[in-house]
């Protein structure tokens, strides 16, 4: 089998007057987890889409496993698994019935189909649930169910748009225990997320895409150390400080600093040791109260932020995204 199961290179799709996808070149090699890591809009499900032949390229080309998107369709969806941002299994039928159907349609026999749907069944957790309609169902378990659906024919390529994207921490540490499990098993994932810290924990490269560009590509660590060997974190005692504190840091790092969501905590790449204690005189002087300070390692926000100019949490659709749409539906099986 071809050592890269993707290999996509320029690949364009134009939505009316806005350029979703404006080439965009990747290559995954078979056996990892890939991360393609960007805000809503940013472009992630529409190249799943195209490379999973739901869309038409309007310039470039890829190859899956060697056979070309355009001309070998059929080839390439018999080699793919496809699980879309929303789940695909219907809320009418049963855990089983829902994978019977499936299997069914994937031309196994009824036997061989509910045969493969108590063993899914069983390695998603969901035994106990099988007979219940998925209207029951958390989002969590609907989540597993639709996986275990892509899974049915063990695709060697497994497309997962924000498999995670709703789920409480624990059910979201199953997922990825389960993506580590198919590659162990000898899958490929292609994995898009918002979640900077779940590319972080699964992918062994990570592409970083936004407004349709992929804008850097790396392990996390290369990745990182594009923003500098250690960021610093300070923790403000005041909210009404934050303004003054931020005007402060971008005059002596010259970047701006990545404001937590609770708002009380700034975070910035550390290009010498000596700005830290720059930046402590200067608040001392500002009068602005600090409640902790601490160096680590720069996280992918960091990364991001340098990279866009902007948070990965930034969720604004670009005009005429398929982004956040329900076509994105559709599942495709071997």
């Amino acid at each position: 089998m071809n050592t890269n199961a993707i290999e996509a290179q320029g690949l364009v799709k134009i939505f009316g007057d806005n350029r979703a996808v404006d080439g965009v070149d990747l290559t995954v090699r078979t056996g990892t987890v890939y991360g393609v890591l960007g805000p809503n809009g940013a472009g992630k499900t529409t190249t799943i889409r195209m490379l999973a032949t739901l869309l038409q390229p309007d310039g470039g080309e890829a190859r899956i496993f060697g056979h070309d998107i355009a001309r070998e369709g059929a080839a390439v969806r018999s080699l793919i698994g496809v699980t879309g941002q929303y789940a695909s299994v219907d809320e009418t039928l049963s855990a089983t019935e829902n994978l019977v159907v499936f299997g069914r349609l994937l031309g196994l026999s009824t036997r061989a189909a509910r045969a493969k749907s108590a063993e899914l069944l069983e390695e998603f957790s969901l035994t106990d649930a099988a007979r219940r309609p998925l209207r029951n169902y958390s989002g969590g378990m609907r989540r597993r169910l639709d996986l275990a659906a892509s899974l049915i024919a063990r695709p060697p390529l497994i497309f997962l748009d924000e498999p995670t994207t709703g789920l409480d921490p624990r059910t979201r540490n199953q997922m990825w225990d389960t993506i580590r499990r198919l590659v162990a098993d000898g899958s490929t994932v292609l994995l898009t997320t918002q979640y900077l810290d779940e590319a972080d924990q699964l992918a062994d490269r990570i592409a970083v895409i936004d407004r349709g560009t992929v804008v850097a590509e790396g392990t996390a660590d290369e990745l990182k150390s594009t923003v500098g060997a250690q960021s610093l974190q300070v923790g403000l005692a005041e909210a009404d400080d934050l303004g003054t504190a931020l005007s402060l840091v971008q005059q002596v790092f010259g970047a701006a600093g990545v404001v937590a969501p609770e708002g009380l905590r700034i975070t910035v790449p550390v290009p010498h040791a000596e700005a830290v204690a720059d930046l402590l005189v200067r608040f001392r002087d500002a009068g602005v109260s600090i409640d902790s300070v601490s160096l680590d390692k720069p996280s992918l926000d960091e990364v991001f932020l340098t990279l866009t100019g902007h948070a990965a949490s930034d969720d604004a659709p670009a005009v005429g995204s398929t982004e956040n749409t329900r076509n994105d539906t559709e599942k495709v099986t071997a």
